[in-house]
C-alpha cells in the first residue's frame, strides 16, 4: 500500500536526524534553509521568538534548543565554526509557527507540525477510547486531513472541481493499490 506524503512532509523528514538513543532532531542551519530564510540573523530572530513562547508555555528552554557550533562553508571551499542549535521537534514547530506565514513553505510547515501533533496525541490516548470514540476520532482525524489536502492541492495551483476531483482520485488510488473511488465503492 502506497501513502501520500504531503511535499511539507518529505522536506521535513528529509532533514531529520537521530542520535544514538533514536531521539529526533533538527539542525537549525539545515531548517533554516528548508523554510527559505537567505540570512541566519534573520531566521535566528524567529528561533528567540520561538525560545520566549517555550519559556512562557512552562517549558525548559535547553530541552528543545540546544546551543552548539557547526562548521559553515563561507566561500571559496573555506570553513568557519559559526554557532548554531540542534532543534527538538518542539522547537521546529514553534519556529515554523512564529515564521512569516506570507511564505508558503511557513504556511505549509505550520501544516506539517499541526497534523504531526495531532497524531501522537491521538496515538498516546487511543488505547483508553471506547470503541465508539476512536471511530469518532478517526472519522474526525479524516475530515481533518481531508481539510489539509484540500489547502495543499489549492496551493499548488489544483482549483477547478473537476481537477480537485482528479486530485483526489489519484489519492485513492495511491492509498488503494490503483482502485479509485468507484472501485473502492463497488469493492466494498
Amino acid at each position: 500500500m502506497n501513502i501520500i506524503q504531503l511535499p511539507e512532509e518529505t522536506l521535513f523528514e528529509s532533514i531529520k536526524h537521530t542520535n544514538e538513543f533514536d531521539e529526533e532532531f533538527w539542525y537549525a542551519r539545515e531548517l533554516q534553509k528548508a523554510l527559505e530564510y537567505k540570512d541566519f540573523r534573520n531566521f535566528e530572530l524567529i528561533i528567540y521568538k520561538a525560545m520566549d513562547a517555550c519559556k512562557n508555555s512552562g517549558n525548559i528552554i535547553e530541552n528543545h534548543f540546544i546551543e552548539t557550533t557547526e562548521m559553515v562553508p563561507i566561500g571559496s571551499g573555506a570553513k568557519r565554526q559559526l554557532p548554531g542549535y540542534i532543534l527538538s521537534r518542539y522547537a521546529c514547530y514553534l519556529i515554523v509557527m512564529n515564521g512569516d506565514s506570507n511564505k508558503e513553505i511557513i504556511a505549509l510547515g505550520q501544516t506539517y507540525f499541526a497534523v504531526k501533533t495531532r497524531q501522537q496525541e491521538l496515538i498516546e490516548n487511543y488505547d483508553q477510547l471506547s470503541e465508539d470514540q476512536k471511530r469518532l476520532a478517526i472519522r474526525n482525524e479524516m475530515i481533518a486531513h481531508n481539510k489539509s489536502l484540500a489547502e495543499a492541492a489549492q496551493m499548488a495551483g489544483v482549483i477547478k472541481p473537476i481537477e480537485y476531483a482528479i486530485f483526489q482520485n489519484r489519492g485513492y488510488e495511491g492509498l488503494y493499490g490503483g482502485l479509485g473511488m468507484r472501485d473502492i465503492h463497488t469493492r466494498k
